[in-house]
């Protein structure tokens, strides 16, 4: 009789689009390579014709991996949430890896994300405390601590977004059920887990840092402006609409993202780091 793996096979998903860093997305695919769990398949979409020196990177890889890249072309730039639906869609396995193209996991993440999952079935979105860095991962911002267990995570999910995106572990099924992602600016991640928390999604988050996302120059500036304002209160509007916000929570966290939308840059990211990030 065949050994049980002790661990399920799982899928990494990512989405690039033409203005990513070659050697950025190098250092992130690298790093979810060097996983102690080597992922059966990575799903990598591409949002829209890509540069020659992106596609160069992912022939490189399709070359060196011949069976484990499955690449999804996108005639049109989509979008994050387009794409990561159709990616999703393409996954064979039951659970996802999410991971951005800029960002880097510990070589442990999956493994103890798995680990996780094996000791609890029921977990449906599991992920991690977050780093954000400049440059290199030595070079830390600000550190994004996020609520640990099912029920913090569903209560501060009232307010803010209780998972930092490139860590999460995903069950399929689940965000299948949920309705998958949807086009949402910068709100694609909170919209979806809102969703799935609805349908009961059973959720957690390692205290320890798993990923260190990086954070260019323009991050904060990204965070503000009228744009992501109008996204931003539409989405929490929707959220109360629902039922899924209370009153209180939703005035407090519309007024929140109204302030951090519209004060000077060099107020939003003290904001972001200081008072948001530890």
């Amino acid at each position: 009789m065949a050994r049980k793996p002790k661990f399920p096979a799982y899928s990494v998903l990512m989405s690039v689009y033409y203005k990513e860093n070659p050697e950025w997305l190098k250092i992130s695919i690298d790093s979810m390579l060097k996983q102690t769990v080597f992922p059966s398949e990575f799903v990598l979409v591409e949002d829209g014709p890509l540069t020659d020196e992106l596609n160069k990177v992912i022939k490189e890889y399709q070359k060196k991996y011949k069976n484990l890249f499955k690449v999804v072309k996108l005639k049109t730039n989509q979008g994050l949430g387009p794409a990561l639906k159709i990616g999703v869609e393409s996954c064979t396995n039951e659970y996802i890896a999410r991971m951005d193209s800029d960002d880097y996991s510990i070589p442990t993440r999956c493994e103890k994300e798995l680990e996780k999952i094996v000791e609890d079935n029921d977990l449906d979105i599991v992920g991690s405390s977050v780093a954000e860095f400049i440059d290199n991962i030595e070079n830390v911002q600000a550190y994004r601590m996020l609520p640990e267990t099912n029920g913090d995570i569903h209560k501060y999910a009232k307010r803010r977004n209780p998972f930092g995106h490139p860590s999460v572990m995903l069950r399929k099924s689940k965000v299948m059920e949920a309705g998958n992602y949807r086009e949402y600016y910068l709100c694609e991640d909170y919209d979806l887990w809102l969703r799935m928390i609805e349908k009961g999604a059973k959720c957690y988050n390692f205290k320890e840092i798993l990923v260190y996302m990086r954070v260019s120059p323009d991050f904060y500036k990204r965070r503000g402006g009228i744009k992501y304002l109008k996204s931003i209160l539409k989405f929490k509007t929707e959220q109360f609409k629902k039922k899924r916000f209370k009153f209180g929570d939703y005035i407090i966290s519309s007024c929140a993202s109204i302030v951090a939308c519209l004060c000077p840059n060099v107020v939003r990211e003290f904001i972001y780091k200081k008072l948001l990030r530890k």
